[in-house]
């Protein structure tokens, strides 16, 4: 791991301590550069998630198997343990670093990421190994808290012999897990809105033509 521990500031004690986990270790390969350092209102998206995340995480750890592109912000850098295993890899490097006994996961390419989301979901890890969001049928995996728990489940399936099930809910059914559904979701922002991500240029482009219009209004940013 490459720095110190960069430390948020929380200053209410909101909820369990947690490390923020900021993944920016995918290749990008449908947007054709590395959207981790893509711009919007001036800040990266790296920078622009780091500002909400200190916000409520006590310590902040990036995920990436190429350090470079982001020395310069001051974040501890970690790599994969086991790398070319996709997020679930990155997941497992985050937990593995952090000093806390749940993490708040997000993906970097998710530029409206919810700290109040994130507040609501921290006080409901009692019992639970797992607290993700639920948004359209589907889970929100890059958006949700980990506990030091899902360690050995994750490295369970990461280590596996033969065909590999490497998807991050692969090891849910091995844990507890505490879905929020939509009506918890919306006092917090339009769902559509906090989990858009972006993965190809017309993602960014949208997203651009989008900041500040009327369609981002009442997200709860």
């Amino acid at each position: 791991m490459t720095g110190d521990l960069r430390k948020g500031r929380n200053p209410a004690g909101r909820g369990p301590s947690l490390t923020g986990v900021i993944l920016a270790g995918g290749k990008s390969s449908r947007m054709g550069a590395n959207k981790a350092l893509l711009t919007i209102d001036g800040q990266n998206l790296v920078q622009r998630l780091v500002a909400r995340l200190e916000r409520l995480c006590d310590h902040i750890v990036l995920v990436a198997n190429d350090p470079d592109p982001y020395r310069e912000l001051g974040l501890p850098i970690v790599g994969d343990v086991f790398p070319g295993n996709g997020p679930l890899a990155g997941i497992h490097a985050g937990l593995s670093a952090s000093t806390t006994a749940h993490c708040l996961v997000v993906a970097c390419d998710m530029p409206h990421a919810s700290v109040d989301l994130g507040e609501y979901m921290a006080r409901q890890t009692a019992g639970y190994d797992v607290v993700v969001p639920a948004h359209r049928g589907g889970l929100e995996p890059l958006h949700a808290l980990y506990s030091r728990s899902c360690l050995p489940h994750i490295e369970a399936r990461l280590t596996a012999a033969g065909r590999r099930d490497l998807r991050i809910i692969s090891f849910y059914p091995d844990v507890a897990v505490r879905q929020v559904v939509e009506a918890e979701i919306e006092p917090f922002g339009h769902p559509t809105v906090i989990f858009y991500n972006i993965n190809t240029r017309e993602d960014y482009e949208r997203l651009r033509a989008g900041v500040g219009g009327a369609q981002w209004k009442g997200a709860g940013l």
